[in-house]
């Protein structure tokens, strides 16, 4: 019997949960969105805008998962058209915060990185 990717999730987040928030923060979008949300609050299609290459399929998901960690809030408002903007909880803030450190670090220590890649390829090469 084929296991689906709910009961996966439920029976890893029952085995590791800080392993889970840690890869849902942490993940390709995951980060964008923490990073963007930082600046103030997006609604959908701005957010997509901003963080770029994302298909709305894998931001919807994402911005799911971040809700239900307790990272990002969720605002409908009942207009027509729908208007839902997305924004940091007090927890999503101190992850961003986080998540945004960790982007500056590598970003200045890129060339560090590039040099240590460079003598691995050339001693691997010899």
């Amino acid at each position: 019997m084929a296991v689906s990717e709910t009961e996966r999730l439920i029976e890893a987040e029952a085995m590791c949960p800080h392993r889970l928030v840690l890869e849902h923060v942490t993940s390709r979008w995951g980060v964008l969105v923490l990073i963007q949300l930082l600046e103030r609050p997006y609604r959908f299609s701005e957010l997509r805008r901003a963080i770029g290459r994302v298909s709305e399929k894998m931001l919807t998901q994402t911005l799911q998962t971040l809700e239900r960690d307790g990272l990002v809030h969720r605002d409908a408002k009942p207009v027509i058209p729908p208007r839902v903007d997305y924004s940091l909880t007090g927890l999503g803030r101190e992850a961003a915060e986080q998540v945004r450190d960790l982007a500056l670090w590598t970003e200045k220590r890129m060339a560090a990185v590039t040099r240590a890649r460079q003598a691995y390829d050339e001693a691997r090469a010899r």
